[in-house]
C-alpha cells in the first residue's frame, strides 16, 4: 500500500448534493485532509464550488485527475458511473469513497471489492446515515436493552415532492440505477442490517405513481432477519403526509421517533460542521420510549456525520480499520438487485 501523510490529498467528483453538503464541509473542515481538485461539468455548480474551495482545482472531467498526485478520491456522480469511476481510480493506487448507491448490482460491488483486495487500495462507502442521531440513540437504546427483543423494525423516508428537481433523476431508468429504492434502499437496508443482521427472506412492493415515470417512487420491503426480526422498510417520495422515521417494536417497550435527522437540513441552510450545534436535535422531535401508559421522552445522541471522515483518515494515516466494509454495502445492493429481478420475473 502507498503510504500516505496528512493532509490526504483529496478530489471530490461530483459537485452536486452531496459534493456540497455531505463530502465537502466534513472534508474542508478536517485538518488531515486538503481538498486538491472538484470535477463538475456544470458551469454554475464550478462557481460555486470555487466559492465554497478556493484552494482546488476545478475541472470538468474526471480523465483530468489522473495526472494529479492525489490520496483519495470520492465519488459524488450519478449511480451508472460509480464502477469506472472506482475502477480507475483504484488500478491508480487512489483511495476510494463512493457515496451511495455503491454500485447498479451485486457483481459490480464485489469486483470492485476484490480489485481493491488485490491491489491493496483502500475502498469503502459512504453509508452516512449510520451516523444519524436517531439511528445512533436507536442503537444505544438497543444494546442497553431498554427494547427487549426486537420484534418489528419500521424504518421510514417519505415525503412530498410531486415534481423532481433533478434531471436525471426523473429520467433514469432501474437500469441506470433510478428510482427510489436505489436512492433510498443503501440507507434503510443498511441500517436494517446493521441493527440485526442477515437477511433469510425478501419481499417486496415496488410501484411508479409518476405518468410516465421511469423508474419507482414508492416502495416497500419486508425483510425477515436470521435473528427473528422482521424489518419493514417504507420508501416514498409523493407521501402527502409522512410516517414515523422509526417505529421499532420489542420485548419491553416500543420506541417511535419522528422526522429526520436534523444535519442535512443545518448544512444545506448554510450551517457548519463545526457549529456547536451541528447534529443537535430539537426538542421536539425527540423520540418517545414506552410500554402502554409509560412514556420517557428520549434525549438523542448527536448527529456524526463527520465521524465517517475521521475514520476515515484513521484508515489512511494509522492503518486503522475502514469506516464502512465494502462488502457490507455490496450485500445491501444484492438486496436491491433481487427485489428488482423479481418485480421484473412478475412484469412489474
Amino acid at each position: 500500500m502507498t503510504t500516505r501523510t496528512a493532509p490526504l490529498r483529496t478530489a471530490l467528483i461530483g459537485f452536486g448534493l452531496a459534493g456540497q453538503v455531505f463530502h465537502g464541509p466534513p472534508v474542508a473542515a478536517d485538518d488531515e485532509y486538503r481538498i486538491d481538485a472538484i470535477v463538475t461539468g456544470n458551469p454554475e455548480r464550478a462557481q460555486l464550488a470555487r466559492q465554497q474551495h478556493p484552494e482546488a482545482k476545478v475541472v470538468p472531467d474526471p480523465s483530468q485527475l489522473w495526472s494529479m498526485e492525489l490520496d483519495l478520491v470520492i465519488i459524488g456522480t450519478p449511480p451508472a458511473s460509480h464502477a469506472p469511476l472506482a475502477a480507475e481510480a483504484l488500478d491508480r493506487g487512489i483511495a476510494v469513497v463512493v457515496d451511495k448507491p455503491f454500485v447498479l448490482d451485486a457483481a459490480e460491488g464485489s469486483a470492485l471489492v476484490a480489485q481493491a483486495e488485490r491491489l491493496g487500495v483502500p475502498l469503502t462507502v459512504f453509508q452516512n446515515r449510520r451516523w444519524d442521531a436517531d439511528f445512533l440513540t436507536l442503537r444505544r437504546l438497543i444494546d442497553d436493552g431498554r427494547l427487549g427483543s426486537v420484534r418489528r423494525f419500521e424504518s421510514r423516508f417519505e415525503w412530498w415532492k410531486p415534481e423532481l428537481t433533478k434531471s436525471w433523476k426523473a429520467e433514469s431508468t432501474v437500469e441506470q440505477g433510478g428510482g427510489i429504492l436505489y436512492d433510498l434502499g443503501p440507507h434503510l437496508i443498511d441500517q436494517a442490517l446493521q441493527l440485526f443482521g442477515p437477511v433469510a427472506e425478501v419481499t417486496a412492493e415496488v410501484t411508479t405513481h409518476r405518468p410516465g415515470g421511469a423508474a419507482d417512487d414508492d416502495v416497500f420491503v419486508a425483510l425477515e432477519h436470521t435473528s427473528g426480526t422482521r424489518s419493514h422498510l417504507s420508501m416514498n417520495g409523493l407521501a402527502p403526509r409522512m410516517g414515523p422515521r422509526f417505529h421499532v417494536i420489542g420485548s419491553k417497550a416500543a420506541y417511535t421517533k419522528w422526522g429526520l435527522d436534523s444535519q442535512e437540513g443545518f448544512l444545506k441552510a448554510g450551517g457548519a460542521v463545526t457549529d456547536a450545534d451541528y447534529g443537535l436535535e430539537p426538542q421536539e422531535s425527540w423520540g418517545t420510549l414506552g410500554a402502554g401508559e409509560s412514556d420517557e421522552r428520549v434525549e438523542p445522541l448527536r448527529g456524526q456525520y463527520p465521524a465517517f471522515y475521521t475514520l476515515l483518515a484513521d484508515a489512511l494515516l494509522r492503518g486503522g480499520p475502514l469506516p464502512v466494509d465494502p462488502r457490507e454495502s455490496a450485500e445491501v445492493m444484492a438486496i436491491i438487485e433481487r427485489i428488482h429481478s423479481a418485480q421484473q420475473r412478475q412484469g412489474g
